[in-house]
């Protein structure tokens, strides 16, 4: 294993997360605050945590992230995404075990635009032919 740094941006929804790693102790930092704070909820934290368990790096780097946009799961999911892309520039070997799990693809789902002249994006207003 490079013991380099790695920097990525992970996506979800409208969540953007700029993650740094580095070789250290396992603190995982995001927005200045411990993962456990930040994100309170088990789901969440352990969401984050899934790329570091699948390839045995947990204890081994240090993670700085800054997160904005979207809502506590996008984060999460976009936290996930930027982690594993930034193993990837540590150690390009992890790709195949990252890549099994579905962590290097970016979620595309997004919110669907409302429609002008209708009431959502697919609620239409009723129909009356009288």
């Amino acid at each position: 294993m490079d013991e380099g740094r790695g920097n990525a941006t992970g996506k979800r929804k409208c969540a953007i997360a700029r993650v740094r790693i580095q070789a250290g102790s396992g603190n995982i930092l995001i927005n200045d605050r411990p993962l456990e704070e930040y994100f309170p909820r088990l789901l969440w934290s352990s969401q984050v945590k899934a790329p570091l368990e699948i390839t045995q790096m947990g204890g081994k780097l240090d993670i700085f992230a800054r997160v904005s946009g979207g809502g506590l799961t996008g984060q999460a999911e976009a936290l996930r995404h930027g982690i594993s892309r930034a193993l990837l520039e540590i150690n390009p070997e992890l790709r195949e075990a990252l890549k099994k799990e579905g962590f290097l693809t970016r979620d595309a789902r997004i919110k669907e635009r409302k429609k002008y002249g209708q009431k959502g994006a697919r609620k239409r207003f009723q129909f009356s032919k009288r």
